[in-house]
């Protein structure tokens, strides 16, 4: 791929970074000595999440020492318009159980707009970033990626759905809608984290949600999506990663699942 000037320098960063967690969370995934922990909010976090933000952070305070950080572990530090925003395992329960489902995330958001978003999931072997006006790609390296573009699927009876888990859904008040969608498409299924949002960007999956997303969860996936052509808002409308949800379509379906998931009051 050919990086444009703007951001080419920070998303290579972003896979420097990479880089150097992958090989840490790598080798703690199946450790038989990883220690797990509950957080207030009940979820798990083991001692590779902490090492990974750790080690991100470390390397942002040597390069972008003016950039301010916001991780899911550990408290926010820095001011200004530039942010760099870290979860260093998303899908921790997966990384836990042994499913090789987790990724490492890492953007920076410049201002209101996410600008860099990079995906790296080294159990799969897989990795997707994106630029602003560089488009979004897959692959081991910059320099052996392919192009990602979303699907061209046009009418949700015909659209491939991955969401998460139902109970997410019912806490929202929202599992009705969710099942009303199910019913509207051609086929649904539960791959859930990450994985559901960079399927749209492949055009593997044409239609994905979440109901309730923090930043750190959402901010690398956006200029995935974005740059492949698709369309990434709440499950409300709110456009990028700032409404507390994700719904993620290749664009052409959003209007439609958007009225099935939030419908307008007659």
């Amino acid at each position: 791929m050919t990086l444009r000037p703007g951001y080419d320098d920070d998303l290579r960063l972003a896979h420097v970074m990479a880089d150097q967690v992958d090989s840490v969370t790598m080798a703690r995934f199946k450790a038989q000595d990883l220690r797990v922990e509950t957080k207030p909010d009940l979820t798990p976090v083991t001692d590779a999440d902490r090492t990974a933000e750790e080690i991100i952070r470390g390397q942002l305070s040597r390069a972008r020492s003016r950039d301010a950080v916001h991780g899911e572990e550990m408290p926010d530090t820095g001011h200004g318009p530039r942010r760099w925003v870290i979860d260093p395992i998303d899908g921790t329960k997966n990384f836990v159980r042994g499913v090789p489902v987790w990724a490492t995330l890492i953007a920076l958001v410049d201002g209101d707009e996410v600008v860099v978003g990079l995906v790296s999931a080294p159990a799969l072997g897989r990795r997707w970033w994106a630029a602003q006006g560089s488009g979004a790609w897959t692959g081991k390296s910059l320099a052996a990626a392919s192009r990602l573009q979303v699907s061209g699927v046009s009418a949700l009876k015909d659209a491939s759905f991955s969401y998460s888990s139902l109970t997410g859904w019912e806490q929202r008040g929202k599992l009705d809608n969710l099942l009303e969608l199910g019913r509207q498409v051609w086929r649904t299924r539960a791959y859930g984290d990450f994985w559901s949002h960079v399927l749209v960007a492949e055009g593997a999956v044409d239609l994905s949600a979440e109901p309730d997303l923090a930043l750190h969860d959402m901010a690398a996936l956006v200029p995935i999506v974005t740059e492949a052509g698709g369309t990434f808002t709440s499950i409300t409308g709110v456009p990028g990663p700032f409404g507390g949800s994700a719904l993620v379509s290749n664009g052409l379906l959003h209007s439609a699942a958007l009225q099935v998931l939030d419908p307008l009051d007659p």
